[in-house]
C-alpha cells in the first residue's frame, strides 16, 4: 500500500509539470504576421473631399494570444529605427476572423517626413511583429504628412533678379502674411525643399532659402520624398548678371514734369534685388515702383546682389499752387462775418464753395463772405493745360443761430401789424420774394433790404382774409410758405 501511494504522488507531479510546460510553450509560440501593406508610401495631408486625407490600413494575423490582448500599428523614427518609435492613432479595428484583423490608423500631423520609415504591429503584452512590407516588397518606405499642398512664392513674387559680378544674394520662400499659417510653407518648420537651377536639382539644399552666386533660372519645390508633387513648387526666377550695377534710372509714367491728378505718377527703378526709396531725404518705399503725387527729389538705392547703386529724379509738377487765408477753425460772434479768400496761380481757375457739403448757389469767385456756422469747403479747378483740382476745408463755429421761425399770420389789430422775417435772413446772401394770390410780386430783393414797415405789402380789405406767399432762399436752403392777414 505504501508503494502504491508513492506512485500516485509522483504521477500528480508529472501531470502538473506537463500542464505548466504546455502553457509556457503555448505563449512562447505567440506570433504576429503582418500581411502586405496596401500602399507603396504613406502620403497624408492631400485634400480629399475638402478635408486632409489621413487614413491607412494594416492587416495581420496572430496566434496564441489571450482574448484581452490588443494590437496597434507602430512606425519607426524617420531613420527606420524602432528604438524611439512613432505612435499612430487607431481609427478603427476591423476583425476578419478569430486570428486576423485590420487596423485603420492615422499618422501624426507633426511627423518628420523621410524616405526610410518602417511599420510593425505591436501587442499590448509586448510582442512585436516583423517589419511589414509594402506592395513593392520593401520594408522601408516614404512617410510624410503634407502640411502645405499648393504652389508658393519666392523672391517676393518677382520673376527676375540681378547678380553683380563676384557677388551673391539669397532667394527665400516668401511669407508675406505670417499671421495666416496656411498662406506659406515657411510657416511649417518640418517642411524641406528641393532647389533647382535650370531644371537641375541642386544637391544638398533643403532649407527655405538658397544663396545664389551664378546666373540661371531658379525655383524651389517642397520635398515630400516619394510623395512629392510638381504642383507644390514656386515661381521661376531668372537671375541675370550686371557688370557693375552702376546704372540706375528712374522712369516717371506721366513724364517729368507731370500733371498731379488722380493717384499721381508711377516711378519705376532699374530692376534689382531690393530697393530703398527716399523723397527729399526721408524714407519713401521699398518696392521697385512707388507712386508720387508731389514734386520733390526722389532717390532709390538698388541692391543688385553684392553691389549697390543709386538713381535720382528731380520730379516736378505742372499743376498749380493755391492757398487760403483762413484757419482750420474760425469762431464768429453773433452778427459777425468773415471774408475768406483763395490765392492761386492756376490758369483760368474756377471756384465752388460748399456749406455742409451743399453747393452755395452763386458763390463762384475766389472770395466768400461767411456769415453762418458750419463746415465749409472751396474747390479750385484748372481746366486748361494740366486739368487739376485742389480743395481747402475749414470750420466756422459760434453761438447758436438766431431763431428762424417765419410767421404765417399777420393781425392788423395787433401791436405790430406788419409781416417780418427773422434776423438770420436779413443779409445780402438771402433772397426774399413775396407774391400775392393774384401773382403780383410784392417784394423781390435781398433780405438786407427788407424793412417790414417800408416794404409793407398789406392793404386794406373788407370781407375775405387775403393770402400771400413767400420764398426765402439762403445758404442753408430754401423756405416757402403762406401769409394770411386777419383783422
Amino acid at each position: 500500500m505504501i508503494q502504491k501511494t508513492t506512485l500516485s504522488f509522483f504521477n500528480c507531479i508529472i501531470i502538473l509539470t506537463l500542464l505548466f510546460l504546455s502553457e509556457v510553450n503555448l505563449y512562447a509560440q505567440s506570433s504576429i504576421s503582418p500581411q502586405q501593406l496596401p500602399f507603396k508610401d504613406i502620403c497624408a495631408g492631400d485634400i480629399v473631399d475638402g478635408t486632409k486625407y489621413n487614413e491607412y490600413l494594416a492587416t495581420f494575423s496572430y496566434l496564441n494570444f489571450a482574448s484581452n490582448v490588443t494590437f496597434s500599428v507602430q512606425l519607426s523614427d524617420e531613420f527606420g529605427s524602432f528604438t524611439n518609435p512613432t505612435a499612430t492613432t487607431t481609427l478603427a479595428v476591423i476583425p476578419l476572423s478569430s486570428t486576423e484583423q485590420t487596423i485603420k490608423f492615422a499618422i501624426p500631423t507633426t511627423l518628420k517626413g523621410s524616405n526610410t520609415y518602417s511599420l510593425r504591429i505591436v501587442s499590448s503584452n509586448g510582442i512585436n511583429s516583423p517589419r511589414a512590407q509594402n506592395f513593392s516588397g520593401l520594408s522601408s518606405f516614404s512617410a510624410f504628412y503634407k502640411d502645405y499642398v499648393s504652389s508658393f512664392l519666392i523672391n517676393k513674387n518677382k520673376d527676375t533678379a540681378t547678380l553683380c559680378s563676384g557677388g551673391s544674394f539669397t532667394l527665400t520662400v516668401d511669407n508675406l502674411t505670417p499671421e495666416v499659417k496656411e498662406s506659406s510653407p515657411a510657416n511649417y518648420p518640418n517642411i524641406k525643399y528641393k532647389w533647382y537651377k535650370d531644371d537641375v536639382l541642386i544637391a544638398g539644399q533643403s532649407g527655405s532659402s538658397l544663396l545664389v552666386s551664378t546666373t540661371g533660372k531658379y525655383y524651389a519645390e517642397i520635398d515630400y520624398g516619394q510623395c512629392s508633387d510638381v504642383n507644390f513648387s514656386s515661381n521661376r526666377v531668372n537671375v541675370t548678371s550686371s557688370s557693375s550695377g552702376s546704372a540706375v534710372t528712374i522712369d516717371s509714367s506721366l513724364g517729368n514734369p507731370f500733371c498731379a491728378t488722380g493717384e499721381g505718377t508711377v516711378l519705376t527703378a532699374t530692376s534689382g534685388n531690393t530697393y530703398a526709396w527716399k523723397k527729399d531725404g526721408a524714407p519713401y518705399g521699398d518696392t521697385r515702383t512707388v507712386k508720387a503725387t508731389e514734386s520733390g527729389v526722389y532717390t532709390v538705392e538698388v541692391d543688385f546682389g553684392g553691389c549697390k547703386a543709386t538713381g535720382t529724379i528731380n520730379l516736378s509738377s505742372n499743376g498749380f499752387n493755391a492757398s487760403i487765408d483762413v484757419a482750420d477753425t474760425v469762431e464768429l460772434e453773433q452778427g459777425e462775418t468773415v471774408s475768406v479768400s483763395v490765392t492761386t496761380d492756376a490758369t483760368s481757375p474756377s471756384y465752388e464753395w460748399f456749406l455742409n457739403d451743399k453747393l452755395i448757389d452763386g458763390a463762384k469767385t475766389n472770395t466768400y463772405l461767411v456769415a453762418a456756422v458750419g463746415d465749409y469747403k472751396v474747390k479750385i479747378s484748372q481746366a486748361a493745360g494740366c486739368i487739376a483740382t485742389k480743395e481747402f476745408s475749414f470750420k466756422v463755429t459760434g453761438p447758436a443761430p438766431p431763431a428762424t421761425v417765419i410767421p404765417n399770420i399777420v393781425s392788423l389789430s395787433g401791436s405790430y401789424p406788419y409781416w417780418n422775417i427773422p434776423d438770420a435772413y436779413k443779409n445780402a446772401s438771402t433772397k426774399v420774394i413775396i407774391v400775392s394770390s393774384n401773382g403780383e410780386i410784392m417784394f423781390d430783393d435781398v433780405g438786407s433790404n427788407y424793412d417790414p414797415q417800408v416794404n409793407s405789402f398789406i392793404k386794406d380789405f373788407k370781407n375775405v382774409n387775403p393770402v400771400y406767399y413767400y420764398v426765402i432762399q439762403s445758404d442753408t436752403g430754401e423756405r416757402k410758405g403762406s401769409i394770411t392777414v386777419i383783422k
